[in-house]
């Protein structure tokens, strides 16, 4: 294996070269292109190249002389897909797996363990930090492909507040850069055994999976945001709703878990209304409107109620 590459915020054309050491007489080249999505907009969008576009070339130096030899119009072979998918490792009882030795941080290597449900109804997820980019399948089923090792660019997040108002622009309320984009995949309980239950992992780039590990996902506190003359729906999913840790209708700034009151408030106390008419229960709907929340001081602007409960 010589080594892979990938196209990386929207660059979408490069060329990879890498060293390669030859052997007398014939030699095998096998390539492996993988299209994660297509692109789904602009101009022509349905002409857009993907894969390998080429050329493949051979390219020799020796000192100042370069000798390229184009291998393009070579005769190559064509498969699609591979065979470890298309003979269902990872629903299969009859292979024989390594034990020891767990190889790490080496491409195109298939995983397999198993572990025991969490106890509890609450959501699971399974930990994939540590993984580059495969595919996961618990008991059989597929919970879909990973890519933890895809990270945002570190430059661009902001340490103030938040606030989606005015013109967008894809450089506005950016957060977790330099994080992966995805690290928790949901992993649905009607998959899993109450006993012993098997993860299959197949992993493309390379990584260490002793880091993987089960957890669930219970629901601390959930926030809404909406605009006057419309019906809030609130829920925590089950289970009752045990407080109300802010609620304004005017102007409010911020987002979950850090708003503020703004320059204007309707003249009924929001906190009282809202505790009121959810505390104790699993759903609560509130008309968001001055006749609930009695008239403000905003002016013309259009006013918003925001809320954050506890759960």
């Amino acid at each position: 294996m010589l080594g892979s590459q990938w196209a990386t915020y929207g660059v979408f054309n490069y060329v990879f070269e890498k060293n390669v050491n030859l052997t007398k007489g014939k030699n095998l080249i096998t390539l492996l292109s993988a299209t994660v999505g297509y692109q789904n907009y602009g101009p022509k969008f349905d002409m857009i190249q993907s894969g390998i576009s080429g050329p493949v070339e051979l390219v020799a130096r020796n000192g100042d002389e370069t000798i390229a030899k184009d291998l393009s119009r070579h005769k190559w072979t064509y498969k699609v897909g591979l065979s470890g998918l298309a003979n269902k490792v990872y629903n299969s009882e009859s292979l024989s797996w390594q034990e020891d030795d767990l190889p790490t941080n080496r491409m195109m290597t298939w995983y397999k363990t198993t572990f025991k449900a969490p106890l509890g109804t609450d959501p699971v997820v399974v930990d994939l930090q540590g993984l580059g980019k495969g595919m996961a399948w618990v008991n059989g089923k597929s919970i879909g492909r990973y890519w933890p090792s895809y990270l945002a660019e570190e430059e661009g997040c902001k340490v103030e507040a938040c606030d989606y108002r005015g013109s967008y622009n894809n450089n506005k309320c950016v957060t977790n850069c330099g994080k992966p984009t995805q690290r928790w995949y949901h992993v649905p309980r009607s998959f899993m055994d109450k006993d012993v239950n098997t993860l299959v992992l197949f992993e493309e780039f390379g990584g260490n999976p002793s880091g993987v590990n089960f957890q669930t996902v219970s629901v601390g506190s959930a926030c809404a945001n909406t605009y006057e003359n419309h019906v809030l729906q609130l829920s925590c999913h089950s289970k009752p709703i045990s407080g109300i840790k802010f609620a304004s209708f005017g102007d409010p700034k911020g987002t979950c878990g850090g708003f503020q009151k703004g320059t204007c408030q309707g003249a009924n106390d929001a906190l009282s209304i809202l505790q009121n008419a959810c505390v104790g229960k699993e759903t609560c709907t509130i008309d968001v409107s001055e006749k609930t929340f009695g008239s403000s001081n905003c002016g013309k602007i259009t006013k918003r109620l925001a809320v954050e409960i506890a759960c």
